[in-house]
């Protein structure tokens, strides 16, 4: 009988979290704002939210982990034993961190409080788990950029740690927060949680020439706006992911970028075989890996993204427990998941490292199967009253579409018959977010999630 694996959601505020339990989830994880990589958008960043959080999930069966996961220089060590006591106070279930040193001050003032190993430590090899281990930590988070062969190694040689990794949720360009882009630009360090995400912003491409000492300059040619999306989609549709086919000539002519808001401030840009550096990864998606990391005997699938919306909870928390549910049941892999995450805002998905080489037909499989299903967030039910439902609008939807109502109880599939405002004047569409508007649905779907179909 296979083990079913803990399902880690993230918690940016105390309705994401009940979402995320709602939906399945088994446990989340939430930052505490100066010592964690998550300052921005966080409910928890006030003391009494915390503790209230803590205390709602052990009420409700679950576990609560508190991120401290920074890389702390000197001033923040001046502080940190003070700040921590009345957190480790409020009894989360485990800290979540980095810091050797960190560690070691909390392993010496308390030493019964569990820590996990953050994926910021980049723990890539079975030495490494074996060396936390000995240092007393329960769980090692091990690094993204891990196959699933080598997790199986690492799972057969250190059966003594609890083992966690990513399944979901958006991806550095560099090992885990390490990356210097927003430091560079904004001269706000990712490793201190105030990373802007310098990676996904909006740059143009220019040609550029090289010298003989290899130093770049720009050609005094009109510059070339790129649409990054179109460019990767593009070229993912026109090169071999088995690198059988020859590389198109123009990657290797040197190209700077310009940043959008940044004119005149131009940035060598270069490519290889592995693809082009600076630019944002696509967002990790592995739920077609489950099956293999159940069998593996991972202990807990986490899902990133504590700034992302309260769909995003409870739509990652449904698919990833319904594919956990299935693994352990030996259902095979159900395809149309990959579509029902398909709606969710993305960059592009890609499954990581998990798989060094898919065969293209893999691939297209696989991206056919996204396109099932897919579908836009446009509201919460606020109410339900007489049979018609409080909406708090997300995005347009009109009369006459079909919209996927999320529920704990269980999904259905609506057509929008009518659509009144709050007055009950009818109504042809509902605008957009920002606005209130009452819809017919039945009591039991109170508190839903509405998605539209497309």
């Amino acid at each position: 009988m296979l083990r079913a694996p803990e399902l880690l959601l993230p918690a940016g505020s105390l309705a994401k979290m009940h979402a995320a339990f709602d939906f399945g989830a088994d446990a989340v994880y939430a930052g505490q704002p100066r010592y964690s990589l998550r300052v921005r958008n966080n409910e928890f960043s006030r003391p009494e939210a915390l503790a209230s959080g803590i205390e709602q999930a052990h009420a409700r069966g679950k576990q609560f982990f508190v991120a401290s996961n920074i890389f702390a220089h000197n001033s923040k060590l001046k502080t940190y034993l003070q700040d921590m006591a009345p957190v480790i106070a409020m009894k989360p279930d485990a800290l979540i961190m980095a810091d050797p040193g960190l560690i070691m001050m909390v392993r010496d003032q308390w030493p019964d409080m569990p820590i996990h190993l953050s994926v910021q430590a980049n723990a890539v090899n079975w030495a490494d788990v074996k060396f936390w281990h000995r240092m007393g930590l329960t769980r090692v988070i091990l690094s993204r950029e891990l196959s699933l062969d080598e997790i199986e190694e690492i799972r057969q040689r250190c059966p003594e740690m609890e083992l966690e990794v990513f399944v979901h949720g958006a991806l550095c360009i560099a090992y885990s927060g390490r990356c210097l882009l927003s430091g560079y630009f904004n001269h706000r360090d990712p490793n201190q949680g105030t990373c802007t995400n310098s990676c996904r912003w909006d740059y143009k491409v220019m040609n550029a020439s090289e010298d003989a000492s290899g130093d770049l300059a720009r050609i005094p040619v009109e510059s070339i706006s790129l649409n990054y999306r179109q460019a990767l989609d593009e070229a993912n549709a026109s090169f071999s992911s088995m690198g059988d086919m020859e590389r198109h000539p123009l990657a290797d002519r040197p190209y700077m970028i310009e940043e959008a808001e940044r004119p005149g401030q131009l940035m060598p840009i270069l490519e290889d075989e592995h693809g082009t550096y600076i630019m944002n990864s696509k967002d990790l998606r592995a739920v077609e890996h489950v099956e293999r990391l159940v069998k593996i005997g991972v202990d807990s699938l986490k899902i990133e993204g504590r700034t992302k919306s309260l769909y995003y909870a409870a739509r990652t928390a449904q698919v990833y427990r319904t594919a956990i549910d299935d693994a352990v049941a030996g259902r095979p892999f159900n395809m149309d998941l990959l579509g029902q995450l398909q709606g969710l805002a993305n960059r592009g998905y890609t499954d990581g490292f998990y798989q060094r080489h898919h065969t293209q037909d893999h691939q297209n499989y696989m991206a056919g199967a996204s396109e099932l299903h897919r579908s836009q967030y446009v509201g919460d039910v606020q109410g339900v009253r007489d049979g018609w439902a409080e909406v708090d609008v997300k995005n347009r939807f009109v009369v006459g579409d079909q919209l996927e109502v999320l529920h704990p109880g269980g999904n259905t599939l609506v057509r929008v018959a009518q659509i009144q405002s709050l007055d009950g004047a009818a109504m042809d569409a509902a605008p957009g977010s920002g606005h209130r508007v009452r819809i017919a649905l039945d009591q039991r779907y109170d508190k839903a999630l509405l998605a539209r179909m497309l």
